[in-house]
């Protein structure tokens, strides 16, 4: 691979910053395009700044540029967000931008989108890329329908929907099982059996690689997710690991502790611990790609990295 020209929108946030020191250590080329001008990011070998939702400037942005990387955009943490202003940030800023690299020649977009925008915030069986796409709030709907955008656009195109993403810097969440794993009392988690898929940064990160040099056309969404999926007590086990403690995990029963959860408010919460969600990435496997590490390892280094 000769060095090559990426533009990467986001590169301030979790997934972007990690992008950008991914991508340079795989000897590419990062021109990051801010919204203001602050200082350029570490790793970038430029900047351009503007405003997404109104790209003036993107010629100049995406001038010689040989791929796209759009992780920009409004994320599902923003729960009391309007779903208009989803609409703007995630599917119109997105339509604008590939339009813009569509004028510029640009071989190949990535967009980070979300398994939200294929499913729900759980699933009763595996979920795949041939499933009908069922996103259940205004976050997943933004995202499939700048997928549905990206289609029209003649584009070379890929949209990236990843599962819960952990890493340093993580929100969300991964925040909370952080947090969870930390606290110096026993978890009443130990009869949760639900599984969940994750999928950590540097994972991701190779996922973008890996369709950055896959033959083209791709036109398609795919998922990234490791392929063990693991229960809740068995992610609060392998943080704890990392932090150099025992699971500490007590086999409360499931009714009992649902029961608990809505009496104290958190029924929602429960709902999220006690259901699954799992994805299988076939199509980045037939391009060849695999994760960084085992889930269940990279959790724990992930929590050793966090002492």
């Amino acid at each position: 691979m000769g060095v090559r020209l990426i533009a990467l929108t986001g590169a301030t946030g979790f997934i972007g910053r990690h992008l950008l020191h991914s991508l340079s250590r795989r000897g590419y080329r990062i021109r990051v395009l801010l919204r203001r001008p602050v200082e350029v990011p570490e790793g970038a070998s430029g900047a351009v700044v503007g405003d997404l939702a109104r790209p003036m400037n993107m010629a100049a942005a995406l001038a010689g540029v040989d791929a796209v990387v759009h992780t920009a955009g409004l994320g599902p943490a923003m729960s009391g967000t309007p779903e208009d202003d989803f609409r703007t940030s995630n599917t119109e800023a997105t339509l604008r931008l590939a339009e813009a690299a569509a004028r510029a020649r640009v071989p190949r977009f990535v967009f980070l989108s979300s398994i939200r925008a294929q499913t729900g915030p759980s699933a009763p069986g595996p979920v795949t890329e041939a499933d009908t796409p069922s996103p259940t709030d205004a976050y997943g709907r933004s995202k499939r329908d700048a997928e549905l955008a990206l289609a029209g656009t003649g584009l070379d195109w890929v949209a990236l929907r990843p599962v819960l993403v952990y890493g340093a810097g993580a929100k969300g969440n991964v925040a909370t099982l952080m947090r969870l794993a930390r606290s110096p009392a026993p978890l009443p988690f130990g009869g949760l059996d639900a599984r969940r898929s994750l999928v950590s940064v540097e994972s991701l990160a190779s996922a973008v690689a890996t369709v950055l040099e896959a033959p083209g056309p791709l036109r398609r969404p795919l998922i990234v997710a490791e392929p063990d999926a693991l229960s809740v007590p068995e992610m609060i086990a392998a943080l704890r690991a990392g932090l150099g403690r025992g699971p500490g995990l007590l086999p409360i029963p499931r009714s009992l502790l649902g029961l608990a959860c809505r009496l104290a408010g958190h029924g929602e919460a429960y709902d999220r611990l006690s259901t699954s969600l799992v994805a299988r990435a076939d199509g980045l496997t037939e391009l060849g790609w695999s994760p960084a590490t085992p889930t269940r390892e990279g959790l724990t280094t992930f929590a050793r990295g966090q002492t």
